[in-house]
């Protein structure tokens, strides 16, 4: 498994489900007889606009000089409204106009290869280089080597021009063949989560909040139950980043206590104790909440393209 290292067999009595991150062939295969409406299983991001351009402009699959602005458009496109400024606003730093009203972006597409990134008019938010550029680089590792079911695409040489007011042109992408794999992703069981919160307000609020997650912590001890992991946060002041010096001490905070274990009974002791803090922990605790719930757990790994075999079905209407 690319997580871990260790061997797939390892999880797979406790296996759900495995899906491959299909490309844009599957799509476009799909496509070919005029269906106007394809309704996929697992597709890589880029791929499900990849393939319409395919289709469309019938393209070889093996043209990596267009499948790289394929990819760099589908790769932009497939947040939505990323690209249009949403995670992206920054109030005072990079304001956003319209946030309430955002637009999903689109891009204008050329059998060239030619790309550009807009969205409609009246539409909330704004499509410039600097909101393209932050999309660019999401869930990226390797600008230079971003693999994708269709091709290794190196967006290291991307351009990113303002056009025009909400229009940026998109230039400069390649690509290397695409892998003899498929990424596959494997969703298997793994025991519980239980979670409990409880908030403090008011003068000495952080102390009180901390003496609590101890309280927690050393009443689930004394029960004798075990956990994979078990971790307590203060939300609103290390929940994000964790512990750190100088910062200003909130008037008001959050306990967290989280634990995995493969026993749902130790899962379900965390909200019970969280929510005995009420009267059994310290002054002025208030807003309890408790959850349990099954962990379906995401392992990947590589399987060989010869393995998966995509199957097209088409429903016509009666």
């Amino acid at each position: 498994m690319m997580e871990t290292g260790e061997p797939v067999e390892s999880i797979l009595p406790r296996m759900a489900a495995a899906n491959a991150y299909l490309g844009a062939d599957a799509v476009a295969l799909a496509m070919a007889g005029g269906t106007p409406v394809v309704l996929t299983g697992r597709v890589a991001d880029p791929s499900l606009f990849v393939g319409p351009m395919l289709d469309a402009f019938r393209w070889s699959y093996d043209d990596y000089a267009l499948l790289s602005q394929a990819s760099v458009a589908g790769h932009l496109l497939e947040c939505a409204g990323q690209v249009t400024g949403g995670y992206f606003a920054d109030p005072g730093v990079k304001d956003v106009p319209g946030l309430a009203r955002l637009g999903f972006p689109f891009a204008d597409v050329y059998s060239n290869g030619k790309v550009e990134i807009s969205k409609i008019d009246d539409a909330g938010g704004r499509v410039d280089a600097h909101t393209c550029s932050e999309q660019l680089l999401y869930e990226v590792g390797d600008p230079t080597a971003y693999v994708t079911p269709d091709c290794v695409l190196d967006m290291s040489g991307v351009s990113l021009i303002e056009i025009a007011p909400d229009r940026v042109q998109v230039d400069g992408a390649s690509a290397k063949p695409r892998t003899a794999t498929y990424k596959v992703s494997v969703g298997y069981f793994d025991g519980y989560l239980g979670e409990g919160e409880i908030s403090y307000g008011g003068p000495n609020a952080v102390a009180r909040a901390r003496l609590a997650g101890e309280v927690v912590r050393e009443r689930l001890e004394l029960r004798g139950f075990d956990y994979d992991d078990l971790r307590t946060d203060l939300i609103g002041l290390d929940s994000l980043h964790g512990p750190g010096e100088g910062r200003p001490e909130p008037y008001e905070i959050r306990l967290r206590v989280a634990g995995r274990s493969t026993s749902c009974n130790a899962a379900e002791a965390i909200g019970w104790e969280v929510g005995a803090l009420y009267t059994n922990g310290p002054s002025g605790g208030a807003g309890d909440y408790a959850n349990v719930r099954e962990i379906l757990a995401v392992q990947s790994v590589l399987l060989p393209r010869e393995l998966v075999r995509p199957h097209v079905e088409t429903v016509r209407p009666t």
